[in-house]
């Protein structure tokens, strides 16, 4: 049962690669996997998990138990997906993207694909890589109306937020994880991180920017025209900057209050409703429309299901134990820090980051490596970054694919060699900087 649990992730895993060959969706294959592979734990419990168990009493229990501890972070992760998505929905609904879009005035390719990674970059850094790429995708659907343009734009919009959530301990779940967890300090993993993410957004930029030619294509602003009518502007300016500022609001309130992010987001949601709801109280025609009762229908609910599946895939094999057996099997044939921590941010693009970096902070007490320790740095950048190298290798991407209904195999194509390159690149010139500061 062990060894068929992962080759049922493989099996579902080629089958949401091949999602656009096989003509079947994505979120079928997550959630079949999810279910299955917590299936065959239980079948194979007994072989599985003794050891562990022993504590609970009997497998059964032992086993519900994890279920319950991993979906509970799981939900917290959808709950934050859903609030953020009806967030940026209802901005869309009232025309407020048309304040940045107004200002962009550009539509030559490579100015635009600068502004918006610079813009995705530092965004990511202040909110999370997950929000930020929510709000680019919409951003990049008021610019862009060519397809393969837009999903190009979006594979270096993915490597910008999750290069600009790997400085920030805000940035990315992982940093939040290290920064909480102590083994990494706020102020150092910006000064360590910032560089290197940096480089790992500006060389596949740089090489993106030589193959990029002509200006693209506006959507035409029908949108725009049925907002004029019902809002004006004072209202369109109103949701939009109370929507970015619940946004913003949820890593201080995080801070303040130590509940999970998902509960910042809901509270802003919970303001946005309220204030939606007396903004259309005289409105009898566009109520049904501007309302978040409406907006609500608008939410890509099967990305959510697939973001469900996928995690619970992964929650399963972390409970059997296979990714810890991984971390240990790295430790003991490669044993150098470097070797080890590009090996788990490749994996990462494979595999959830977040398991993986809890099996390593697992794995290594503070007593081996101590806190801003060069090993906790170079995790929280590996981590962080590495999942660009496939598009279901981070929140970032599974939130783009999900939106903008990129394939698979295109990004491989596309876009993961760039985002190789510069995850390569930052991680040299991490090497650099320990050896220069050293």
């Amino acid at each position: 049962m062990y060894l068929l649990m992962a080759i049922v992730f493989i099996l579902g895993y080629l089958a949401i690669a091949l999602e656009h060959s096989i003509r079947i969706d994505k979120s079928a294959p997550a959630l079949l996997i999810g279910v299955l592979c917590w299936t065959l734990l239980v079948s194979g419990a007994d072989s599985i998990l003794v050891e562990q168990a022993a504590s609970h009493g009997d497998i059964s229990h032992y086993i519900n138990h994890q279920l319950a501890e991993h979906l509970s972070e799981i939900s917290s992760i959808l709950f934050f997906l859903l609030g953020a998505m009806t967030i940026v929905e209802l901005i869309d609904s009232y025309g407020g993207f048309s304040i940045i879009t107004d200002k962009i005035k550009t539509t030559h390719k490579v100015k635009l694909l600068w502004i918006l990674s610079i813009l995705t970059f530092f965004l990511s850094a202040a909110l999370d890589n997950l929000t930020t790429s929510i709000v680019m995708a919409a951003l990049l659907r008021k610019l862009i109306d060519d397809k393969k343009d837009l999903w190009f734009f979006a594979g270096i919009v993915v490597i910008a937020a999750n290069a600009g959530g790997a400085w920030s301990p805000i940035g990315d779940v992982t940093t939040i994880m290290l920064w909480i967890g102590g083994q990494v300090s706020a102020q150092n993993i910006v000064l360590k991180l910032f560089l290197p993410s940096l480089v790992t957004l500006l060389v596949p930029l740089s090489i993106a920017s030589f193959t990029l030619k002509g200006n693209v294509t506006r959507p035409k602003v029908l949108g725009d025209e049925q907002h004029q009518m019902t809002v004006n502007n004072f209202e369109k300016q109103l949701i939009f900057f109370l929507g970015v500022g619940s946004l913003l609001f949820v890593p201080v309130f995080k801070t303040v209050t130590h509940l999970p992010p998902f509960m910042g987001i809901l509270l802003g949601l919970g303001v946005l409703w309220l204030v939606t709801e007396m903004l259309n109280q005289k409105k009898v025609d566009a109520k049904e429309k501007l309302s978040i009762v409406n907006v609500l229908t608008k939410i890509d609910v099967p990305s959510v299901l697939f973001f469900l599946g996928i995690l619970l895939a992964v929650a399963a094999l972390q409970t059997a134990g296979h990714l810890t057996q991984l971390a240990s099997l790295l430790d003991t044939t490669f044993g150098n820090i470097y070797v080890i921590n590009l090996f788990i941010g490749l994996l990462s693009s494979i595999v959830d980051n977040v398991p993986l970096v809890a099996g390593a902070m697992g794995m290594y007490s503070l007593d081996v490596y101590p806190a801003d320790d060069l090993f906790w740095e170079l995790l929280a950048y590996c981590a962080g970054t590495g999942g660009s190298a496939l598009i279901i290798g981070s929140a970032a991407g599974v939130a783009i694919m999900g939106i903008l209904k990129i394939d698979f195999i295109w990004y491989m194509k596309k876009i993961s060699w760039l985002a190789l390159i510069g995850y390569f690149s930052g991680a040299l010139v991490f090497y650099l900087q320990a050896q220069l500061f050293s």
